[in-house]
């Protein structure tokens, strides 16, 4: 079982009109410009992509218009649950429509320590067997409604046939490398998943093998231009690109972090990639301070053209 995540794979937005319904014309039109900049593969109904937030035939629909526009380019399904039955329903539905592996997003029964490893071991043995797409494990912080695995909860997931990969989400570098250690250690190593916009660049000196990230859907092109001059050893040009780009993630996730979905789609509004920015309630919507801070980064950034400009 096989998927390449080796790249960048950015977790997409959703776009809704003004009357909060998925608007599909504009999200092929998202797809479109995103899919033109190389990423390797896309996170569909992910965080970003306000997942959580959607209703199943939701889900569904805008997976089966991504897979659609996507073509050859596979599509990672954020499979979001509050409990294992209806973990595993999703899960068949998303390999239904088209996805060709699952994001397996920590649930509300993991809350309170300490975690008892048997719960998500035997939730994602759960959804392994029932569908035959691979599975990425998520590692989130708690500030986002994740949590952080012990080391025996991490190894014995990864132990699981069908995980082929680990986003790990905690926005912390130590607890990050450490992880990265522990991966490397494993009998059967699985694919280290940056998900931390924060040090994107420094992930991935430090041994990521790909990025799963929200930030990934700004800049896309600059990102994958960074992923391939690390990936050639030529690491001064590939932090060039970084520390030009910083700026813009530090105002799309300041604090606090949850609003960083607003954020991003201010940004895409101020790069004239969508014109609505409406979010799914209660969700809200991003200040008019954060709008001026996004645009200013993407002008410093030099990301802004006369065209593009809102």
């Amino acid at each position: 079982m096989s998927l390449n995540l080796r790249g960048i794979v950015p977790a997409c937005i959703i776009t809704f009109d003004a009357e909060g319904q998925f608007d599909e014309a504009a999200y092929r039109r998202y797809l479109q410009w995103l899919l033109a900049q190389g990423p390797i593969a896309l996170a569909i109904n992910a965080d970003t992509g306000e997942g959580p937030h959607l209703w199943p035939d939701e889900r569904e629909r805008v997976l089966r218009v991504a897979v659609d526009e996507a073509r050859d380019i596979p599509i990672v399904a954020g499979l979001s649950a509050s409990f294992t039955a209806q973990a595993v329903e999703e899960a068949k539905r998303a390999e239904q429509a088209g996805a060709a592996g699952l994001l397996v997003f920590p649930i509300p029964a993991y809350q309170g320590t300490p975690l008892d490893p048997a719960l998500p071991v035997a939730y994602h043995e759960a959804i392994a067997s029932s569908c035959g797409l691979p599975l990425i494990a998520f590692q989130l912080q708690p500030a986002l409604g994740g949590v952080i695995f012990s080391e025996e909860t991490l190894r014995r997931i990864a132990a699981i046939d069908s995980v082929v990969a680990l986003k790990e989400a905690s926005f912390d570098a130590r607890l990050y490398l450490a992880t990265r250690r522990m991966i490397e250690r494993l009998d059967r190593p699985i694919d280290l998943l940056t998900g931390d916009d924060n040090f994107v660049y420094e992930s991935f000196v430090m041994g990521a093998e790909g990025a799963l990230i929200g930030f990934g859907t700004l800049a896309t092109n600059l990102q994958v231009e960074m992923y391939q001059l690390i990936r050639q050893a030529r690491w001064q040009e590939a932090r060039a690109i970084w520390e030009r780009i910083l700026p813009l993630e530090e105002a799309v996730y300041a604090q606090p972090v949850r609003d960083y979905r607003a954020r991003t789609k201010i940004a895409l509004k101020h790069l004239g990639v969508i014109d609505s920015t409406v979010m799914r309630p209660p969700l809200l919507p991003a200040s008019d301070a954060a709008s001026d801070a996004i645009r200013a980064a993407l002008t410093a950034a030099d990301l802004l053209t006369p065209a593009g400009v809102s």
